[in-house]
């Protein structure tokens, strides 16, 4: 299955793609950087700011700053990633930045205009988090 996530909200995108990986489906998610998440952009990237600041910055944890990498790890909070049911779920999800072969995707989530809450963009959070590129 592909998933587009131009304008999905990250949570709602990510318990959608969890469930399909646990039951067993292969699932590409493209144009990640386009998602959003809801709430004033300012407490959104405080938030995530401290998941990355926490801890010790050569023996971790280590939380990732690039659009894809931050869906994956959303995702593997929802999964059971210890366990073998899990590790076989996460080897069966592919993210991409962009539309690399340019396929066409099915919409999971709501869309932007139907949010009536303040928003940031996977790509905004991830520049202001210091990612590169």
């Amino acid at each position: 299955m592909i998933v587009d996530g131009n304008k999905a909200i990250l949570g709602r995108l990510a318990s959608r793609v969890a469930k399909s990986l646990l039951n067993g489906e292969e699932i590409v998610v493209i144009n990640i950087e386009k998602a959003i998440v809801s709430g004033k952009p300012d407490n959104v990237v405080g938030r995530f700011l401290a998941k990355i600041n926490r801890g010790d910055p050569h023996k971790g944890p280590f939380y990732p700053k690039y659009p894809d990498r931050l869906f994956r790890r959303v995702v593997r909070g929802m999964i059971p990633y210890k366990k073998q049911r899990g590790k076989e779920a996460l080897k069966r999800l592919k993210v991409f930045i962009g539309n690399p072969d340019n396929l066409q995707g099915e919409k999971i989530a709501k869309i932007v205009d139907e949010l009536k809450t303040k928003y940031i963009s996977l790509h905004d959070l991830s520049k202001k988090l210091g990612a590169h590129g």
